[in-house]
C-alpha cells in the first residue's frame, strides 16, 4: 500500500449489487476498488453545494428583510376619512 494514500481506512457497506457492480467496473478498467470509490469521491461537487446553501441562506435573510419590511409598515396606525 502507497503510504501517502495510507491515512484512514473507511469500511463502506455495500448491498450486494453495488458490490458487483463494483467488481463489474473494477474488472472492466483493470482498476483496484479503492481508486474508483476515491475517483468518486473527488468528483463529489461540495463547493457547488456549499455555494449553493449559502446563496439560498441569503436569498431567504432577503426576503424575510422584505416580509419584516412588509410587515412593519403594515402595522402602522391607518387614518380613514
Amino acid at each position: 500500500m502507497n503510504k501517502k494514500w495510507a491515512v484512514k481506512r473507511l469500511t463502506v457497506n455495500l448491498t450486494s449489487g453495488e458490490r458487483e457492480k463494483l467488481e463489474r467496473y473494477c474488472a472492466m478498467t483493470g482498476r483496484p476498488a479503492t481508486d474508483v470509490i476515491r475517483e468518486l469521491l473527488r468528483s463529489l461537487e461540495v463547493e457547488k453545494l456549499e455555494k449553493a446553501e449559502e446563496n439560498i441562506e441569503k436569498s431567504e435573510n432577503v426576503e424575510k428583510e422584505e416580509v419584516s419590511g412588509i410587515l412593519d409598515s403594515s402595522q402602522q396606525t391607518h387614518v380613514y376619512w
